[in-house]
């Protein structure tokens, strides 16, 4: 069983910084890992993605060059730096873990933490 712990939202202003860590426990090896997250009223979106072999990474239009995803294999977590946040940013964002190929659809993950509330205020 796989199970992932976000931690590390919170109020910050615009222009500021986060960093989200999602802490995976189960077998994820061979799956990649995401980020999403969702405003009040809005659809569940992509943030970013990175495979846990090999780390390639995937980050959404909306977000590159402000976000960054990473993980680090020994304390089995996955990052997600947040740079220059726009109060659009604001959301509760989910790591969640999958193997079924579609890492910017949440259909393909089979697994998702609780999420971690962002409030940026301008």
């Amino acid at each position: 069983q796989v199970q992932l712990v976000e931690s590390g939202g919170g109020l910050v202003q615009a222009g500021g910084s986060l960093s989200l860590s999602c802490v995976v426990s189960g077998r994820t090896f061979e799956m990649y890992m995401g980020w999403f997250r969702q405003a009040p009223g809005k659809e569940r979106e992509f943030v970013a993605a990175i495979r846990w072999s090999g780390g390639s990474t995937y980050v959404a239009d909306s977000v590159k060059g402000r976000f960054t995803i990473s993980r680090d294999n020994a304390r089995n977590t996955v990052y997600l730096q947040m740079n220059s946040l726009k109060p659009e940013d604001t959301a509760v964002y989910c790591c969640a873990a999958g193997d079924k190929g579609a890492f910017t659809d949440p259909l393909g993950y089979d697994y998702w933490g609780q999420g971690t509330q962002v409030t940026v205020f301008s």
